[in-house]
């Protein structure tokens, strides 16, 4: 758990074979997205992104056995090339959400030879969300989950 601010913090940091601006164009292009979020072999679906501050986005989460997770948030911070901070904490337009999990932060640093230095923190509401989380799978699915944003990224 490395670099964790916060007690409920869950945190994923790698360097990844790729610019941060391919980086950034594969977070933040709903096309790029789709390809990469979930741990194969789930899809995703990028119903709707609006990027920036204050703007929402809803993803679909499909997995092999049919389950289909639906996941609306709204984006708190945007900085290009850099930061990116989003919660399900709310829906849209700052209308809460039913049950909020969590809150992600994305930095991107970075690192020698045009790589990236990619922080990915899962910020809980709670030590039982964060346990949840971690008992989900949350290293390895994350992790998964990057190496597939940086094998997409390197071929923008």
């Amino acid at each position: 758990m490395s670099g964790a601010k916060h007690k409920h913090d869950l945190v994923l940091e790698l360097v990844l074979d790729a610019s941060r601006e391919k980086i950034w164009r594969c977070w933040t292009e709903a096309e790029l997205l789709e390809q990469w979020f979930t741990p194969k072999p789930f899809t995703t679906e990028v119903e709707s992104i609006d990027l920036r501050t204050g703007g929402s986005s809803v993803f679909i989460m499909r997995g092999p056995n049919g389950e289909e997770i639906h996941n609306a948030g709204v984006y708190l911070e945007v900085v290009p090339h850099e930061k990116l901070v989003f919660t399900d904490a709310y829906t849209e337009a700052w209308e809460p959400s039913a049950k909020p999990f969590m809150t992600a932060e994305i930095i991107l640093k970075d690192a020698e030879g045009g790589k990236t230095h990619y922080t990915a923190t899962a910020r809980h509401w709670s030590a039982e969300d964060r346990r949840n989380h971690e008992e989900m799978g949350f290293r390895d699915g994350w992790t998964q989950a990057a190496r597939q944003l940086e094998e997409l990224a390197k071929t923008l």
